[in-house]
This record gives C-alpha cells, sequence and structure tokens, in this order.
C-alpha cells in the first residue's frame, strides 16, 4: 500500500501530499486524503500539505478504528466522518492489486516506444503521440496493424509503476485489455519494479481484467477531495 501511495501522488519530505503523480508535465492537486485499508488490517494514511494539523490528528483517530478488508465494495467505517470533517465534495474508493510474477500474455502483443510509435494506425489513440516519451513500457495490442488496446505506465516511481488500461470500446471483451497489462507486467518487471494495479470500486471492466489474470487484491484505496 505505501507502494502503492508513492506512486499515486508526489510528497513533500514529511510525507505530505502535493500533486497527483501523472508522468507528464502538467500537475493536478493532490486530494485532502488519503486512506489505503489492506486485507491484513493495516491502514496507511496521507494527508494533503494544506489540512491543518489538528484536523490530522482528529482523523488519524478514526483511522486507526478502521476495520479489516475483505469487499473493495464496503465504505470505510468512518466515511460519513471523513467527509464531513473535511468538508468533502467528492471521493474515490477502488481495489488495489499487485500482479504476480507468473502472469504473461496470451496474445501477441508490442511495446510501442518514441522510436517506433509512427509505424502503428493510432486511429482512437491519437493522443498517444503526445504521451509516449512519459508512459514507459507501453504495451499494446494490433488489430490489422491498428492499435485496439494499451496498457503503459501512468505513475511511476523508484519502487512500482501504476498500470494505465484503455481499449477501444468495438474491441472490448476479446481478452485484449488482460493481454496487454501483462505484457506491460512483464516489462516493469523487466525494469527490476512492481507492477501495481488499481480500478474504481464500480468499474466492472477493470474488475474483470483483474480477475482473468489472476491478480492478488491486497487492499482498497479511499480519497477525499
Amino acid at each position: 500500500m505505501e507502494s502503492h501511495v508513492e506512486a499515486l501522488f508526489s510528497h513533500d519530505r514529511n510525507k505530505r501530499l502535493h500533486s497527483i503523480n501523472e508522468p507528464w508535465p502538467e500537475k493536478k492537486a493532490a486530494p485532502k486524503f488519503f486512506l489505503g485499508r489492506t486485507i491484513e488490517g493495516t491502514n496507511l494514511c496521507r494527508f494533503r500539505y494544506d489540512v491543518p494539523v489538528m484536523l490530522i490528528e482528529q482523523l488519524e483517530r478514526l483511522s486507526v478504528n478502521e476495520s479489516v478488508v475483505r469487499d473493495f465494495h464496503t465504505k470505510p467505517k468512518h466515511f460519513q466522518e471523513y467527509i464531513k470533517l473535511l468538508e468533502g465534495e467528492r471521493f474515490t474508493m477502488g481495489p488495489c492489486y499487485l500482479i504476480p510474477d507468473e502472469v504473461t500474455p496470451e496474445m501477441n502483443v508490442v511495446r510501442i516506444t518514441p522510436e517506433n510509435i509512427s509505424k502503428y494506425l493510432l486511429d482512437g489513440f491519437e493522443w498517444l503521440t503526445s504521451e509516449i516519451d512519459y508512459v514507459q513500457p507501453c504495451i499494446a495490442l494490433l488489430d490489422e496493424g491498428r492499435v485496439v488496446s494499451i496498457c503503459r505506465s501512468v505513475r511511476i516511481t523508484s519502487k512500482a509503476h501504476e498500470a494505465g488500461l484503455e481499449t477501444l470500446t468495438a474491441f472490448r471483451g476479446r481478452g485484449y485489455a488482460a493481454a496487454v497489462v501483462a505484457g506491460w507486467a512483464v516489462a516493469v518487471r523487466e525494469l527490476g519494479k512492481i507492477p501495481l494495479y488499481s480500478t474504481f470500486w464500480d468499474n466492472l471492466a477493470s474488475q474483470s481484467v483483474a480477475r482473468k489474470l489472476g491478480l492478488l487484491f491486497y487492499g482498497v484505496n479511499f480519497t477525499v477531495d
């Protein structure tokens, strides 16, 4: 969970959150509060740099009393208190997974780099050209030379990479997403990094990919902004 939160957000020396750790130059503000609940019963809290110390102390006292995660659809025990104390306008929540070493792609995939991206048809993925320098490794599955599914690194630290998965609507339900995630994980491990995969509690398609690949569920993230 610590590798996960450090991949998601940039921190200062006091481990206070500053911005979303996207690899491209533009940065967005981090949420006010992050809570990572694990299946082992441990909880990890992080707070944005501008959250008052007295409020942090209140939130930490609540988080210590959180329940062990069994179902990623279950909101935190003190959900209402977190929202009220932080005057939250929105929250996010979802399962977190580790991709096991044995996961490998069952279909042919390719690696897309700044040097070879011009070889591929990017209809529907035109935006990838502006991202490709920042999201390595980037693994794709092709349909007659056209990129139809990709998995690339969208959060990067010295220890771990987080997956960013996209599949064109017309090509979903064919196992392509699982193939590119598996190929991406292999590439990340070749770099000596940990491949992590997380999604939202209501993203059924993404959760289906996790089940298909047998990813290891280790906890649930929760943020308030």
